[in-house]
Parts: structure tokens; C-alpha cells; sequence
């Protein structure tokens, strides 16, 4: 049985819900969040508590199931609070700065990279070497956070290039002398 899919949801107020044949749009402060389910999941919303239920136990619906209440507590958390996801730029001359809204990174390379964030989603620089990801759909902010950290992604014999925070990077030894 899935322990995730079971879990209710609670609806915090100022957070509406509708649905439309398993389409569901979530409004709140931060904006609107719309996305079509699997037809066979049943999403129920009673005194501020949404839940959703399966059919059956076939290994299809209890593949969805989980993964339905997931997506799901995650447009009415983004609607609600935001997701945010922090990176560090380590290494000598790595730093980054905001031109409009693109985000200009100088990380070792001949150029300055420039990344555009896409729409509903906004980039923070509150110091040249931490770049905050901003938005109230989670898939989008982490899609682009890891499009950010690819531009230079940590080595492991200094551990310069961008990382998440707190993220730990594993140090090799290098070359021994003789």
C-alpha cells in the first residue's frame, strides 16, 4: 500500500482548488498552478482536506498513486509558500551578477555565460558567489538550478566550480610525487 498517496493534504486558506475531469488548477498568494492527472485517480477535496484514492491495486494505479498526492502537495505548497533552491560558487574569480533579469556568470571560462530564466521564475544574487532560484512550480526552479550548476559542476581534486548548498562534494587525493 502506498504511504505517500494515503497522507491528506491540507489546504491552507487563501489557497482555492478546482477540478476539472482530473485537471486540477490551484490558485494562491504566489499565482496559479494548473495540471492534468491520471484519469483513473479519484482526487477528492472535503473541509480543506484533499485526498486521493485509487481504484484498484494493479501495479499501475499504485505507480501513480504516490506520485499523484506528491505533485499535488507540491502546487499547493508553491502557491502557498514558493520553492527556492540556493547555489555556491567556489573557486578563485567565480562570481556571478544579475543584468536585468538574466543572470551572468563568470566561472573560469574565455566568456561570461548568460542565463535567461523562463517565466515564473526569478534568479536572486544576493552576493557574487550565491545565486538563489526563486518560483512557485518545484520541477522548474530544480530544472534550472541543475541547468546553472551544469555551466561548471564541482570537481573533485580542488572542489571549485557551482554546487547546491550544503551540497558535499568527495575530495580526491591528485598525483603523488616520487
Amino acid at each position: 500500500m502506498s504511504r505517500i498517496g494515503k497522507k491528506p493534504i491540507e489546504i491552507p486558506t487563501g489557497v482555492t482548488i478546482t477540478n476539472d475531469k482530473n485537471t486540477i488548477t490551484v490558485k494562491g498568494p504566489k499565482g496559479e498552478l494548473s495540471r492534468s492527472f491520471h484519469p483513473d485517480m479519484m482526487i477528492q477535496l472535503e473541509d480543506n482536506i484533499l485526498t486521493v484514492t485509487r481504484p484498484t491495486d494493479s501495479k499501475e494505479h499504485r505507480t501513480v498513486h504516490g506520485t499523484t498526492r506528491a505533485l499535488l502537495s507540491n502546487m499547493v505548497e508553491g502557491v502557498s509558500k514558493g520553492f527556492e533552491k540556493g547555489l555556491e560558487l567556489i573557486g578563485v574569480g567565480y562570481r556571478a551578477q544579475k543584468q536585468g533579469s538574466k543572470l551572468v556568470l563568470n566561472v573560469g571560462y574565455s566568456h561570461p555565460v548568460e542565463i535567461e530564466p523562463e517565466e515564473g521564475i526569478e534568479v536572486e544574487v544576493p552576493s557574487n558567489t550565491k545565486v538563489i532560484v526563486k518560483g512557485i512550480n518545484k520541477e522548474r526552479v530544480g530544472a534550472l538550478a541543475a541547468n546553472i550548476r551544469d555551466v561548471r559542476p564541482p570537481e573533485p581534486y580542488k572542489g571549485k566550480g557551482i554546487r547546491y548548498e550544503g551540497e558535499y562534494v568527495r575530495r580526491k587525493e591528485g598525483k603523488t610525487g616520487k
